[in-house]
């Protein structure tokens, strides 16, 4: 099920769906995967989400962020800054409900790997 959660946020990122579709197809993915036994969503909730940034000049960054935080961030953090107006263009086309399907779906793995043409790379995963 991991595979085909991955598939329809690639076809979002992509552009071949929109994120209303992209969300109705996760739906649908999370009621096929409906009988997940409790025990394996908690320990996927004991997750961690890392951001790891290597820059050519040497401005690295690591975050690793608990999947239970992330997840609670969202629904909070969303919402807050939607009401900001200097943050209002950041996060006004942003699905929070896409990316809580996501970490309910349990996505894994890499979700993020840029290299850009001077060096700099970023990687967001899930372990």
């Amino acid at each position: 099920m991991k595979e085909e959660i991955t598939k329809v946020l690639t076809m979002i990122q992509e552009g071949k769906i929109d994120s209303e579709k992209g969300a109705e197809l996760l739906s649908v993915l999370k009621e096929k995967g409906a009988d997940l036994e409790p025990k394996k969503l908690n320990k996927y909730l004991d997750k961690t989400l890392k951001i790891r940034v290597v820059s050519k000049e040497n401005d690295n960054v690591n975050v690793n962020v608990p999947i239970k935080l992330v997840k609670a961030i969202l629904k909070t953090g969303h919402s807050i800054a939607a009401s900001i107006p200097q943050s209002q263009q950041y996060v006004k086309d942003l699905d929070i409900n896409l990316l809580i399907d996501a970490i309910e779906n349990e996505l894994d793995g890499n979700i993020v790997d840029i290299q850009s043409a001077n060096g700099d790379t970023v990687k967001v995963t899930i372990e």
